[in-house]
């Protein structure tokens, strides 16, 4: 499971974040997951008990928002959710090429410090 060293990834940068802000905790932390990614948020929750043990951040709150995937369409540039509704097509159009703008990163939104 790739979740776990994405779990390690954000606890440390919350860890670098809290010791630039002198804090003493950390109340939560915001993660960010795009639709497009392979990432399981229920798996990110899963591991971050056990990886956030005997750190600053022990006793916070993991939170993670879902980004849903945008398309900027090739064809007319209208942006537009890919579904299989739309066959993934641009519903304005119906062009099938278009750029991902949005739902394919995962990253640490927020740390919210004591």
């Amino acid at each position: 499971m790739h979740e776990m060293s994405y779990v390690v990834r954000f606890v440390n940068l919350a860890i670098e974040t809290a010791s630039e802000q002198k804090a003493d905790k950390v109340r939560s932390i915001t993660v960010s997951v795009g639709e497009m990614t392979d990432v399981l948020p229920e798996y990110l929750q899963k591991y971050y008990p056990e990886t956030i043990r005997n750190t600053i951040l022990e006793g916070s709150e993991l939170k993670v928002n879902m980004v849903p995937a945008l398309v900027e369409c090739a064809g007319c540039k209208n942006n537009y959710t890919p579904t299989r509704e739309n066959k993934y097509l641009c519903p304005h159009c119906g062009d099938g090429n278009g750029r991902v703008i949005a739902g394919r990163d995962v990253v640490l939104e927020s740390v919210e410090v004591i």
